[in-house]
């Protein structure tokens, strides 16, 4: 196989096999936020399949109202970090490497939802994506234990034995909300320009590293895009994105996982045309940092119809693997593809494209 997919890459302590990514997906499968052996099963399968990196779904902090979902893992309780444990352990039994994502929902968690109902939901401001004021604003100490939340779990993974940690700042979620001037309003360090936007991010990468040490991956996981609002952008033009990314450089960030609907959409076509570099490229190309990318790979279709049951059909590689080959990025993120198939990754080493198969959406009610 010479496809540049299946080349290796050294990021800090990883030897990487290839370039394949398992992108974070949200199963619900872990009930009272335990991960199971069906869950570590699941990891490990894909792990021993040709994928060269397993990012797990994301998993929740020490903050009371991370999580809308009593089925969604955390990464604080007992019983749940040893269920991670687990996870680790078969993914490395199968010679497999495996970083977990940090999560934290902030708004988009309702209140009175998830395992701890009666506890607060954390935000930026207090203002909804609509601009309403609904809570309070948090103190900039309250802010402060919210960093602290991820980087403790960061922490904790490292002693759990994970390859790499990442931090989930995108598609509207609490990082992402503090990145987003329609939710941080806020008038101290946190708040103001876009750059001072992305401080919040910026403190728990630093908290991060002096927890996990110098040689353990810090991926940063961001979007342009919002559930919210999927036309929502942070950064207008290069510079401004430069200036963005600049916050996470000089953090000590590792990699940035640039996160797109369709990665074949160009990020600045005003500036390079309709088949210019995707957000991934642009990361790279602005920062010099391994980035991935991600967004229906292998797929055609919507995100969101894929989502809803409408059908999706096999993309092919050839321009994905084109750009690899010419260094825009370095790791490619595959999310609904590896979700319905977990010998997804083995069919295309091997040249197997006739078994690839249109995605259905069944296949989100399975673990397997």
């Amino acid at each position: 196989m010479t496809s540049p997919l299946f080349t290796p890459i050294k990021i800090k302590s990883m030897n990487i096999p290839n370039r394949i990514v398992m992108a974070p997906m949200t199963r619900s499968k872990s009930p009272g936020g335990v991960p199971g052996e069906d869950v570590a099963d699941y990891y490990a399968r894909r792990a021993a399949a040709d994928v060269g990196l397993i990012v797990t779904e994301g998993t929740t902090v020490e903050r009371g109202g991370s999580s809308n979902d009593p089925n969604v893992p955390n990464f604080y309780r007992p019983d749940s970090l040893a269920g991670w444990k687990r996870v680790v352990e078969k993914v490395h039994g199968v010679n497999g490497l495996i970083a977990p994502q940090l999560w934290h929902q902030g708004m988009m968690r309702k209140p009175g939802t998830g395992p701890n109902p009666d506890a607060p939901t954390d935000s930026p401001s207090g203002i909804t994506h609509s601009g309403k004021q609904v809570f309070d604003p948090p103190s900039s100490a309250e802010v402060d234990d919210m960093v602290m939340a991820y980087a403790n779990a960061a922490g904790e993974a490292v002693r759990l034995g994970f390859d790499a940690i990442e931090i989930h700042g995108a598609h509207g979620y609490l990082i992402d909300e503090f990145f987003w001037d329609v939710m941080n309003k806020r008038e101290d360090r946190f708040g103001g320009s876009l750059p001072e936007r992305a401080t919040f991010a910026a403190d728990i990468i630093r908290e991060t590293r002096k927890q996990v040490g110098p040689d353990t991956a810090i991926i940063l996981r961001f979007s342009q895009w919002k559930q919210q609002d999927y036309t929502a952008r942070l950064a207008q033009t290069p510079a401004e994105f430069e200036a963005f990314l600049k916050v996470f450089v000089d953090a000590g960030v590792d990699v940035l996982h640039a996160s797109q609907r369709r990665y074949w959409e160009p990020e600045f076509p005003d500036v390079d045309g309709e088949n210019g570099l995707n957000t991934a490229a642009w990361a790279k190309k602005l920062t010099g940092l391994p980035s991935i990318t991600v967004g229906s790979v292998g797929l055609t279709g919507d995100f969101q119809n894929a989502f809803r049951g409408e059908g999706a059909t096999v993309r092919k590689l050839d321009d994905l693997e084109a750009r690899l080959d010419k260094g825009e990025f370095d790791m490619v993120a595959v999310g609904r593809a590896l979700l319905q198939d977990p010998d997804w990754a083995t069919k295309v080493r091997e040249g197997r494209s006739g078994e690839l198969k249109d995605y259905d959406a069944k296949s989100l009610a399975v673990l397997y």
